[in-house]
């Protein structure tokens, strides 16, 4: 480590393998929701990837006064005393970096951080990630090829050509997981597919096992209004997302649908004992179609997923809130949601592995 820092009984005897923490865009809210979610204790087992100086300024404009530890080596987090916020030095920018505005640098240094936590995660140097948000007119502008995390994720985990991934949105009281995400409408209705949803379907059945539901009840939502009503307001019901449904079923995946996308989100949201739901997660065609029903719920709650990646990666449901970066407004509740479901998932990945006694 690049300071010396006392040293504290025990400060080593702590999982094998921390969180990853990447920092997002350096011109939002990433840096300063990770040091509010540090000073209330809820990175006590991550590595921050990102610029140490710049957490350090953010930590004392926030009046948080913490040392940071810069680690030579991510093993080094073992040696890290309680209250210090370990740092991996993933990228340096320059101070006259502006706050609330697009800027490539920002964006460059957002993509080398998930780069690196992406390679340290599939060298199981880090037990997963989670991650600050990121703009993507910054990535756009820095020349980085994939519009958001999803994309860059599955490349760098699974390869070009690898096993697809798709997001999850979730909170306590809904699930959904998309067949389409970050696409034009129009481009969001030519992904719906036989074999795009059937993979949604696999991939959503083969997850839930990480939260505890091996045999999850998924419901699936149709695409047109009324789920087509028949074929009166169009037919890829029909034609597309009943034989995806058929075949998931033929699998002993339990799938069920399709429904009307207006009333689907209401039946599977699960607020006990007024309100158990109907299904454990629902399927939704494209990205507007799923997000809106969690987010209406909260977004301090909700978390993002991605499923079907070879470890665990999850991330705050909000974006870099160039509004509010500076203020010391900005609520990390997303990120601690984030946190906490990325443990649990770890968790969870770890008994799904473990040998049968």
């Amino acid at each position: 480590m690049s300071e010396t820092l006392p040293q504290t009984p025990g400060a080593g005897d702590r999982r094998a393998a921390p969180l990853a923490v990447t920092m997002g865009d350096a011109c939002g809210i990433g840096p300063e929701i990770i040091a509010m979610a540090h000073r209330a204790g809820e990175l006590r087992d991550c590595v921050v990837y990102g610029d140490a100086q710049l957490l350090r300024r953010v930590c004392a404009r926030l009046g948080h006064r913490v040392p940071v530890a810069v680690l030579e080596s991510i093993q080094e987090w073992r040696e890290v005393p309680p209250g210090c916020l370990p740092v991996w030095p993933a990228v340096r920018l320059p101070e006259d970096l502006p706050l609330g505005q697009v800027d490539a640098r920002a964006g460059a240094a957002a993509h080398e951080c998930i780069r690196q936590a992406v390679a340290d995660a599939l060298n199981s140097r880090v037990a997963g990630l989670v991650t600050a948000p990121i703009h993507k007119e910054a990535l756009a502008a820095a020349g980085v090829p994939f519009p958001g995390h999803t994309e860059m994720l599955q490349a760098y985990a699974n390869g070009e050509g690898g096993s697809p991934v798709r997001m999850m949105l979730a909170n306590d009281q809904l699930k959904t997981v998309l067949v389409s995400i970050h696409v034009s409408l129009r481009d969001a209705i030519e992904a719906v597919t036989v074999e795009g949803v059937l993979e949604t379907l696999r991939i959503a059945h083969r997850s839930a096992a990480l939260w505890g539901q091996p045999c999850p009840r998924i419901a699936v939502a149709g695409l047109n209004p009324h789920a087509g009503e028949g074929g009166l307001f169009g037919d890829e019901e029909l034609r597309i997302i009943a034989p995806a449904i058929e075949a998931a079923r033929l699998e002993g995946i339990d799938a069920r649908g399709p429904f009307a996308p207006d009333t689907v989100f209401m039946r599977a949201r699960h607020a006990p004992p007024e309100h158990p739901g109907e299904f454990d997660l629902v399927i939704a065609m494209y990205h507007d179609q799923g997000l809106i029903p969690v987010k209406y719920l909260g977004v301090e709650q909700g978390v993002n997923v991605t499923l079907g990646l070879p470890f665990v990666r999850t991330s705050p449901d909000h974006g870099t809130a160039f509004d509010l970066a500076g203020t010391g407004r900005a609520s990390p509740a997303s990120l601690v949601a984030a946190l906490r479901m990325a443990r649990s998932l770890v968790a969870g990945a770890r008994r799904a592995a473990a040998p049968a006694r």
